[in-house]
């Protein structure tokens, strides 16, 4: 019968001797990789925390990262009980041309006296390359170095997979006695720096993520404080409009009142004076609401400009006559200084004239004494508009913000008053007519400022005559005035009823006879009883729609050949196109300008063959 024993053989415990210590050393390779990227990406998530609690540029903080890499690859070894070989490990970034990389980040200097080793990175080819700072290395040999069966660089790649450099190790060459050591040693030695490759890529895809939330963050903030300031100014700016608003409205109801109060005489002075303040009360109520109207018009792109060649003597002198009586009342000298080489301009007079009066009025608001002046004169093919005063002057500060949508000084001298519109409407008006605004100030020594505008406008310029319409509606009127027989039939479609009680009387004052009804169903009624000359069209009626109404006006053979003046407060970019387009004849928005009624009803009231004949 076969034994058995439990008993060891004699030589099996020394048998395992080796095999245990070789897998003790195997662990403590591994306990010593798995520590050595630990610690690694310890250090990386420092550096990451770091550029999430600071504002690091993209550069320092890659910088900082390829540092850290190399740094504790170092330390690892340096540290380590595994008996690796001398080498070093350094970073190669790709250069812009992408044919070579540089050599940017090394993790210790090149070994000293005769006896050191020289750090090599070896081709498969045979070749050498020497690894020290700012050593380039070809696109080619790195990736040779790639794809060797034991690598020696291993790349670094951005979130969208493009290389951005590489991991590079150069070892010093021992002798051939050394070959299992050097095979132990490369096996362990790459999954260090394969690992340590990926643990890079991974911390930078996360960084570019980190430094894009920061350059979000950074937005959203500064928009937020745009918001916040732009919000302040318009709360200011309503604040500020309330009180002027306010204050023409207050002069123009008291002094009816008064009026109402009285009982009207034309023959008593203080009446006259009544009425002459709530006219300016109302003129300058009307330009408020034009700063406000024009300023959305800019912005929407939807200012229509009337090209003309402007006089421009004549409209500086009309300029300064009306800013006389305030400068007048403040004890300040006004002058104007003209070149006499300059005699006309291409431009929309009644802009040029807006422009220069929200100058000439914020000159004499911020002057207290001396003087406040208009100079013009020609430079090339450019016309400068300077407003000089002697006033407080501007800082620098002040400055740059000055021509920013509801920005408004504060100064004693002019306290509040204004919109804080009228220079930001004035440089966006500037910019339409091809030229710019510019300042030159200092506190306490007053301030200039410069409109600069084109002599002339590359498309053709249609002028219109103003004054010479004017004389010809004049004397045309006159002749109805004096034969009332020949008075032409005018037929108002007005809602509005103080609207519609302006134009009667205005009208009616002219000679005209003057038929108002309110709606649509008694327009159609009163065309039946009477053949107008003209119709005055609102546009907005309660049972209807005016530009629907001169469509089927212009369907009917009866009433198609009857001129239409649309009147309306539609006054935005395309309305007048949209009027025109249903068929009227001519347009005039709202407030209503009188003199410019009177002349488009003159022209278009005269008999047919005249209005053709123009």
């Amino acid at each position: 019968m076969q034994q058995y024993s439990s008993l060891p053989e004699q030589n099996s415990q020394i048998d395992a001797r080796p095999k245990l210590l070789t897998t003790i050393e195997q662990l403590r390779a591994d306990l010593w990789l798995e520590k050595s990227l630990n610690q690694l990406q310890s250090r990386l998530n420092d550096c990451l925390l770091c550029a999430c609690n600071t504002v690091i540029q993209s550069a320092a903080a890659q910088a900082e990262i390829f540092q850290t890499v190399v740094s504790e690859i170092n330390t690892a070894v340096d540290t380590s009980h595994v008996g690796f070989m001398q080498f070093t490990v350094a970073i190669a970034l790709l250069q812009p041309h992408r044919t070579f990389a540089r050599v940017c980040y090394i993790s210790r200097a090149p070994f000293s006296g005769s006896q050191s080793p020289q750090l090599e990175v070896t081709l498969t080819a045979g070749k050498k390359l020497p690894l020290r700072l700012e050593q380039t290395i070809e696109l080619k040999d790195l990736q040779q170095l790639e794809n060797q069966q034991t690598p020696s660089a291993w790349r670094l790649a951005d979130d969208a997979g493009e290389v951005i450099g590489w991991l590079v190790i150069a070892t010093a060459p021992l002798g051939s006695d050394s070959e299992p050591l050097i095979k132990a040693q490369a096996q362990l030695r790459s999954q260090l720096l394969a690992r340590s490759a990926k643990q890079c890529t991974t911390a930078l895809i996360q960084l570019k993520q980190i430094l894009s939330w920061q350059q979000r963050y950074q937005q959203l903030s500064s928009s937020n404080q745009e918001l916040e300031r732009t919000n302040q100014l318009k709360n200011q700016f309503l604040a500020n409009t309330s009180h002027e608003i306010r204050t023409p409205l207050s002069s123009i109801i008291g002094f009816t009142h008064l009026l109402l109060a009285q009982g009207y005489e034309p023959s008593r002075e203080r009446h006259q004076e009544y009425l002459n303040i709530i006219q300016s009360s109302g003129k300058h109520l009307l330009a408020l609401i034009n700063d406000i109207l024009d300023l959305s018009k800019i912005e929407a792109n939807q200012l229509e400009v009337q090209w003309e060649t402007v006089d421009v003597p004549l409209l500086c002198s009309n300029v300064l006559a009306l800013v006389k009586e305030k400068a007048a009342n403040k004890g300040l000298r006004l002058t104007l200084e003209l070149d006499p080489e300059i005699a006309t301009l291409v431009a929309d007079p009644l802009r040029l004239k807006q422009m220069l009066l929200n100058l000439l009025f914020n000159a004499l608001k911020f002057t207290s004494k001396g003087s406040v002046g208009l100079q013009v004169a020609c430079q090339g093919l450019f016309v400068h508009f300077t407003v000089w005063d002697t006033g407080t002057g501007i800082s620098q500060e002040d400055q740059a913000q000055l021509f920013h949508p509801y920005f408004q000084i504060a100064n004693a001298v002019a306290g509040v008053e204004g919109t804080g519109l009228g220079l930001a409407v004035t440089r966006k008006l500037a910019e339409i007519h091809g030229g710019s605004v510019k300042v030159e100030s200092e506190v306490n020594h007053g301030s200039r400022f410069m409109l600069v505008l084109p002599l002339n406008k590359a498309e053709e310029v249609e002028g219109v005559e103003r004054a010479d319409q004017a004389e010809e509606a004049k004397c045309f009127l006159s002749d109805l005035v004096m034969t009332p027989s020949l008075s032409p039939q005018i037929l108002l479609v007005e809602n509005d009823l103080p609207n519609g009680d302006l134009m009667q009387i205005y009208l009616s004052k002219l000679g005209y006879q003057v038929t108002w009804v309110k709606n649509a169903t008694n327009m159609w009624e009163a065309l039946r009883q009477l053949e107008p000359a003209v119709i005055l069209m609102d546009i907005y009626l309660p049972d209807g729609n005016g530009l629907k109404l001169v469509q089927e006006l212009r369907e009917n053979p009866q009433y198609e050949n009857i001129p239409v003046i649309a009147q309306t407060a539609m006054a935005m970019k395309g309305d007048r196109e949209a009027c025109l387009g249903a068929g009227v004849n001519d347009y005039i928005s709202k407030p209503i300008d009188l003199a410019l009624l009177a002349r488009l009803v003159a022209k278009y009231s005269k008999p047919p063959n005249l209005i053709d004949g123009e």
